[in-house]
């Protein structure tokens, strides 16, 4: 279960009597393989004494890769590899993103940090006086979508009610960070998200914004935002026919602003009150004390593994490396147990909230045809 996924993992992570252990594999990008060891040491200095040991393989880039169609029937075993996201057709284990604890390359503080800092930005505009379009900012060379997002931006013969900015980091770390700022993004009624390559890491902070998010059809999934309902919690968007639907999205936002205001508060609410870093460190705890009780055998330590601490770690780190891990560090044990975890769903319940998602989705889409189809017809 575990050594059979040891070819696409990045690292082996052990657990064994309250002590952390990394074997590295292969190379990775440096910060999310330190970054995510790193929020995994914090687990257990929030909950010190509570995991079992165990022993895991971690894959850091970007896309699932163990198809589900491999691994059919009661007794097939799929390896066990986490990664930051899946989709509904692999089954790698989901593991929250090392921006959790800080993303030096982009300056964006760690998440308990930041959420303080979007709040604050929150309050400068109310949603009503927001500039009425969709925003978006980012690298539009990493995907092919979002190449062809850039193309419904504004220009002298359309609007399709979108402003949408490119997003160069070499640049912007050259010159401060002076256009980045995730906190200071909150100043238009809807914001855009688009997955990247994979699933992309700014999908919690423009939710946080209290603007009404346009959700681009998603292919992949992290660990919370299954948990949303377009209509309620963010706006469904059409990817194979973005520039209308963002035209639709935004135009029947600003004729129904009480819905849309609320769309844009509940995402933000999901994300403030449901995602704060202490249900983080909850969410990751239950994960993998559940996957511990899967093991069926005692971890070693690996003979090329290194014992992990926070002094090794962050004391020969510079600049904002060591800065977020010092702002990440967790000094002190929880006062509480970690949250209950609550039972999974039966199969009618999780048909039934299924179905409710695709209704909503199907039901905006409909509204979005006759808009087009009146629109053409009155032309």
């Amino acid at each position: 279960m575990v050594e059979r996924a040891r070819e696409p993992a990045h690292f082996r992570l052990v657990i064994l009597d309250g002590k952390v252990y990394v074997e590295k594999i292969k190379e990775s990008m440096p910060t999310r393989e330190s970054f995510t060891m790193w929020g995994i040491l914090q687990l257990l200095r929030q909950y010190p004494g509570r995991l079992p040991d165990l022993e895991l393989m971690f894959d850091c880039d970007d896309r699932p890769v163990i198809p589900s169609k491999d691994y059919r029937g009661p007794n097939a075993g799929p390896p066990a590899l986490f990664r930051y996201c899946s989709d509904s057709q692999n089954l790698d284990i989901v593991f929250p993103d090392w921006t959790f604890w800080g993303w030096p390359e982009t300056n964006i503080r760690p998440w308990r940090n930041i959420q303080k800092d979007i709040k604050e930005g929150n309050k400068k505009i109310r949603w009503k006086d927001r500039e009425p379009y969709a925003y978006w900012r980012g690298n539009p060379h990493v995907a092919p979508w979002r190449g062809e997002l850039m193309t419904c931006n504004v220009t002298d013969k359309d609007d399709w009610n979108t402003r949408l900015f490119l997003q160069n980091w070499e640049e912007e770390a050259r010159t401060g960070f002076n256009h980045s700022n995730v906190a200071e993004q909150c100043t238009y009624r809807y914001k855009i998200y688009i997955e990247g390559y994979g699933w992309s890491v700014s999908e919690k902070y423009i939710f946080a914004c209290d603007s009404a998010v346009l959700l681009m059809t998603p292919r992949f999934h992290d660990f919370f935002i299954r948990g949303m309902l377009p209509q309620r919690h963010y706006w469904p968007v059409k990817d194979n026919d973005k520039c209308r639907s963002l035209k639709f999205a935004v135009e029947y936002g600003n004729n129904h602003t009480e819905k849309a205001e609320a769309i844009g508060a509940a995402g933000s609410r999901f994300i403030h009150e449901g995602m704060k870093m202490e249900y983080v460190y909850d969410y990751i705890f239950h994960l993998l004390n559940e996957y511990g009780k899967l093991l069926k055998f005692k971890p070693t330590i690996p003979p090329n593994a290194i014992e992990l601490c926070p002094e090794s770690m962050a004391c020969p780190a510079d600049q904002n490396w060591r800065r977020f891990m010092e702002e990440s560090l967790v000094t002190s044990p929880s006062h509480t147990i970690p949250c209950t975890l609550p039972p999974p769903y039966d199969l009618e319940a999780l048909k039934a909230f299924n179905d409710l998602k695709f209704k909503l989705t199907k039901e905006a889409e409909k509204w979005e045809t006759e808009y087009w189809e009146k629109l053409i017809k009155n032309e």
